[in-house]
């Protein structure tokens, strides 16, 4: 019989659900696929020589870039998480960092491209996580994310299915909240201000949402492993599409 299961995150234990390891998990492909496509444009085809990861959790899209050729850092302000990324590093060469997204301990304009995860929905500094991800980028790097839309279908998955109701809840209570949800067109404000302009904006979603659905209960009862999930909820870009949950996008740093 499975045993019963307790959210934890950045835990390595046997019974832990780990809502940002399964998170990291399932977005990797659309991560890895916008990343891509933002390195192949014309204009940063020089850039991405240097990337820094924010909210790397357990190093898997650090990795990600790593394998791409990139020299990356990987930064994030729990220690857990920095330890189990340093267990799993495989010989890649990454450099792992405790620090928190608003006050990074980095050198002014060291990046070619940032990547900012697993943050911008669950900060209540936006506007200081951005700044610093300004401030380490040179002139004319990209900035990528991903996040969440504040929308009814967002409030319902965020806010209820991932971290109240029962057989679902993969987060801890309070971790996402509706005021840190924020849509592409208040991000874009918030990205020109500090120095980046946006660019472009992608929608992603699960292919079809029960996949979603039993991949969140199949883990939650633990007859299913965090390695299955990315299959089963199989997550696909949307580009041009209105976001209802989930959206990427990229800016650049503005001289």
């Amino acid at each position: 019989m499975p045993t019963a299961p307790h959210i934890a995150l950045d835990s390595a234990a046997p019974t832990a659900v780990d809502g940002r390891h399964i998170r990291a998990l399932t977005f990797q492909s659309v991560r890895m696929e916008y990343l891509r496509r933002v390195l192949g444009e014309p204009a940063l085809a020089a850039a991405g020589s240097r990337a820094l990861v924010v909210g790397s959790g357990r190093g898997l899209l650090a990795r990600g870039l790593a394998q791409l050729g990139l020299e990356t850092v990987a930064a994030d302000p729990s220690p857990a998480a920095t330890a189990l990324a340093l267990d799993t590093d495989g010989g890649l060469g990454v450099t792992y960092l405790t620090t928190p997204a608003e006050e990074l301990s980095l050198p002014d304009g060291s990046f070619d491209l940032v990547y900012c995860a697993d943050t911008l929905e669950i900060t209540d500094r936006p506007e200081a996580v951005l700044r610093e991800a300004a401030r380490v980028l040179r002139p004319g790097g990209a900035f990528v994310y991903d996040t969440v839309n504040r929308t009814p279908v967002s409030r319902l998955l965020y806010l209820g299915a991932f971290q109240t109701v029962p057989g679902t809840r993969i987060m801890p209570r309070g971790r996402y909240a509706a005021h840190r949800l924020r849509r592409p067109v208040e991000l874009a404000e918030s990205l020109d201000r500090a120095g980046l302009s946006a660019k472009d904006v992608s929608a992603f979603k699960p292919r079809d949402v029960r996949g979603l659905v039993r991949a969140t209960r199949g883990r939650r009862r633990g007859t299913l492993t965090d390695d299955q999930l990315p299959e089963l909820v199989d997550m696909v870009l949307q580009p041009g599409a209105r976001p209802l949950v989930t959206y990427l996008g990229y800016a650049v740093r503005r001289a």
